[in-house]
């Protein structure tokens, strides 16, 4: 505690202690650990030499110990900094050297520990209630590739294949098993898969709607997109889904703009050339009026089931970090190096799911161990 001078106050008066006032300075203290073993080594009357045995894991004369390996795959999959930063860092900051090719080694240390944690995940999406399906392109070696994303509130996982559609998710292994309720985007593939109940997002209608409107002049995509949002409030003022009554109130006004719809934006007639076959082209604002109208229970599903949310930001949210790496590191150099990082990336958002910060969630993994919610 800092005192008072006293000879600093008057002396003709008396004093007497009236508490204290505090302050806080934080700072930090980056420095190298070094730890030495040292074997005690006997020898006996023959020049037979013993060798006390070192602690498990300490097997060369010199290595990095897990610390530095979840620092490194921490700023590599997290924090998706470039390899030859991150020994920038370590040198700078740690007085430590160390090459590309340990940064690499950690990283694959890393994603061969998660293989029991990648089949669990898979299992237990394949059997859950909900689930969010999302892709998005990725370049790899300058040829397009795709990174699949399923997740729901607790778990993800992300995985990378050279194709978008069907034989990409079912070599992922989730989709062809699962039975609950998948919310997409209404990617045709999506719906090969029968087993499941479909919801479609909002976000990706209200855009489509608002598209049809300003550069169309669909005056009836202005108002169901508006009847949309209505909805959406609606339903969050009901605590996450509407009545029996109220629900049936607003279907109906849906099926109202339909046929509104239907008049403003009518199918185009078939052309009177001979011999014109195929199949007719439609506008965009036809298209997705024929959609809304076709999968109308998947549109509004949201209104009746809790679980089903009005936009898709957990699937954007799960899926956004890859976007992140792509503009920082371009592509990834090999298929292997884009299943590094989906592994990895799919422990590291799993556990922030469930409140373990990504450093803890890292030091558990390279000392042999699991969060307590995957044991």
């Amino acid at each position: 505690m800092i005192k008072i001078d006293r000879s600093s106050l008057p002396a003709d008066r008396r004093y007497q202690q009236a508490g204290f006032e505090t302050r806080q300075v934080f700072d930090i203290d980056i420095k190298r650990v070094v730890t030495e073993y040292r074997a005690q080594v006997l020898e006996d009357d023959q020049g037979n030499k013993f060798v006390a045995p070192f602690p498990e894991g300490v097997t060369k004369a010199v290595q990095y110990r897990t610390g530095i390996k979840a620092h490194s795959v921490y700023m590599s999959q997290f924090q998706l900094i470039p390899y030859n930063r991150i020994q920038d860092y370590f040198v700078d900051q740690l007085n430590i050297p160390v090459s590309e090719g340990s940064i690499s080694n950690f990283n694959k240390e890393a994603f061969q520990r998660l293989v029991d944690f990648e089949n669990r995940v898979k299992n237990e999406l394949a059997v859950s209630a909900f689930a969010h399906a999302d892709e998005t392109g990725i370049n790899m070696g300058g040829k397009r590739h795709w990174l699949h994303c399923v997740s729901n509130d607790y778990l993800t996982l992300f995985y990378p294949h050279e194709k978008r559609g069907t034989d990409a998710m079912n070599d992922m292994g989730i989709l062809p098993r699962f039975k609950g309720i998948l919310c997409h985007d209404h990617w045709k593939p999506y719906y090969k898969y029968e087993d499941c109940t479909h919801a479609l997002w909002k976000a990706h209608h209200l855009r489509e709607l608002t598209r049809a409107w300003e550069q169309d002049g669909q005056q009836w995509a202005e108002k169901m997109k508006n009847l949309l949002e209505t909805i959406n409030c609606k339903v969050t003022d009901a605590g996450g889904a509407l009545n029996a009554q109220e629900s049936q109130k607003y279907r109906l006004e849906y099926r109202g703009l339909i046929k509104q719809a239907e008049i403003e934006c009518p199918e185009p007639s078939r052309p009177k050339k001979k011999g014109k076959r195929g199949r007719i082209k439609k506008s965009k604002s036809r298209n997705l009026l024929e959609r809304l109208r076709a999968f109308e229970l998947d549109v509004l599903r949201f209104m009746d089931n809790e679980f089903v949310s009005f936009t898709n930001n957990l699937g954007e949210n799960d899926i956004r970090m890859t976007k992140v790496q792509q503009k920082i590191s371009g592509c990834f150099r090999s298929m292997a190096g884009a299943k590094i990082f989906c592994r990895v990336r799919s422990y590291l958002t799993t556990c922030r799911k469930q409140g373990i910060k990504s450093s803890r969630a890292l030091e558990l993994l390279l000392n042999g161990k699991l969060p307590d919610f995957l044991m």
